[in-house]
């Protein structure tokens, strides 16, 4: 990961000091953040690969921040916690986050759901970064997604579900295909993850006029895009 640059952002200082360590071992640049604002003023004049970003802190918490940042970047975001309720967990995916860790959490840990991240990123960033049909254009390269010249407003995940079904013309995708590719092999949620997303996704979509292509469901199998004369 030589030339990486990794913000940490966690008002605990003992947890920023290891994980620190832990990343420096892997070749990552480290930069710390102890509050809300500092991380998202380091996040952008520094410009991060990957964020480790801390639910509850001073000034900004952590789902602010990552909403912040989602307005801007799609970079990796790692939100850690010290609960592990569901809805929080819901709430941190839904709003952008890539990966949940609840605290105490192992190092070890950490640092592979990091590298399956970073895997992912790299295996799954297509040559080709803008997708036409019909009145549809999806924008990889700066995540916006068009639908008759107009900007739909989507998550992260939900223009990576978009864009994986869109570019997979007619091809059916089960739910956990679709959790194994959007969310990785190591998350752990369920069938009902994937649900929601294309729920919403469908919502905003059908804001706008759109004929000639649609996100259709195979009850029982999972979705798939199609393209209609």
């Amino acid at each position: 990961m030589a030339g990486l640059k990794m913000l940490i952002a966690d008002d605990n200082k003992q947890i920023t000091s290891v994980l620190s360590q832990y990343a420096k071992n892997e070749g990552y640049t480290v930069l710390i953040a102890n509050d809300g604002q500092e991380a998202l003023d380091t996040f952008r004049r520094a410009k991060p690969d990957i964020i480790l970003l801390d639910v509850m802190m001073p000034v900004l918490d952590g789902f602010q921040v990552c909403r912040e940042i989602r307005r801007e970047s799609s970079v990796p975001i790692i939100m850690i916690t010290a609960r592990g309720e569901d809805f929080e967990k819901i709430m941190g995916l839904d709003i952008g986050a890539d990966d949940y860790i609840v605290k105490p959490f192992s190092n070890g840990e950490v640092m592979a759901r990091v590298r399956a991240i970073m895997r992912r990123i790299s295996v799954n960033t297509p040559t080709e970064q803008v997708f036409e049909c019909g009145n549809l254009r999806i924008n990889l390269e700066n995540y916006v997604v068009e639908v008759g010249g107009n900007v739909v407003k989507l998550t992260k995940k939900e223009i990576e579900i978009l864009w994986l079904l869109a570019s997979n013309i007619n091809k059916v995708f089960s739910r956990d295909q679709l959790l194994d590719k959007i969310w990785g092999y190591d998350y752990y949620g369920d069938s009902r993850t994937v649900d929601s997303h294309i729920k919403r996704l469908r919502a905003k979509l059908d804001e706008f006029p759109h004929e000639g292509w649609e996100i259709e469901t195979f009850w029982g199998v999972g979705y798939k895009f199609a393209e209609k004369a």
